[in-house]
């Protein structure tokens, strides 16, 4: 039975699904779901997901919502191996810290910049919330030191969730990274390496950068 995927292109968490389906090969039935619509608040989709966001992965019958809980379901049950979330415990700790640093520090850094900008019209983004962005890229540069990517030297669904927020802030909100050389440099590895990076997280940002594009300029 196919699964199928409430989603919405432009979105950061979404793109990062997209990478990890693409890392496993697997294929779904992509339902858009249109946010500056309010679509997700429709009766219809709070039955499915009462939290109404996206994404959110429907497995026969079985529903997952949150990225990062999506990839770590799909690699579990359909991963022919465990390089994309290991199952050693402390190699998994490590991912899922940084699973969790994506969740309560570097989404949320972006999110209150995209928010207001998108949602609220703001036309400007503040430099104190730039700073915190880049206070942010400081963590990743210290987690990079001596590795080649977040949770050492494979990747991991914690650089496809991580790598799909950064490009965010750098290429569409203009938060540069040029301070921070380990950074820039696992942003190209990750462009290079991860499984179809280019069909998965760079149409959705291209979008993104759009959006903000026609707020800021």
């Amino acid at each position: 039975m196919p699964l199928d995927l409430y989603c919405m292109d432009p979105s950061p968490p979404n793109r990062a699904v997209y990478l990890c389906l693409e890392a496993l090969g697997i294929e779904v039935n992509k339902k858009p779901v249109n946010l500056f619509k309010k679509e997700q608040l429709s009766p219809e989709f709070t039955k499915i997901n009462p939290q109404h966001t996206v994404p959110t992965l429907v497995d026969d019958g079985f529903v997952i919502w949150d990225s990062h809980a999506i990839c770590a379901y799909l690699v579990n049950k359909y991963g022919k191996d465990d390089s994309l979330y290991p199952k050693d415990p402390q190699k998994r700790a490590i991912v899922d810290q940084r699973l969790h640093f994506d969740t309560g520090i570097l989404f949320t850094r972006l999110r209150d910049i995209t928010f207001p900008l998108l949602f609220l019209k703001c036309k400007e983004i503040p430099e104190d919330k730039k700073q915190r962005a880049r206070d942010a890229y400081a963590f990743l540069e210290t987690f990079l030191e001596g590795n080649d990517y977040l949770a050492g030297n494979n990747y991991t669904i914690a650089d496809i969730c991580c790598i799909s927020t950064v490009t965010s802030l750098v290429e569409a909100l203009r938060v540069s990274a040029d301070d921070f050389p380990n950074v820039k440099a696992w942003i190209q590895r990750c462009k290079d390496n991860l499984p179809g990076y280019q069909e998965a997280n760079q149409p959705g940002l291209n979008i993104f950068k759009g959006a903000v594009d026609a707020e800021l300029d």
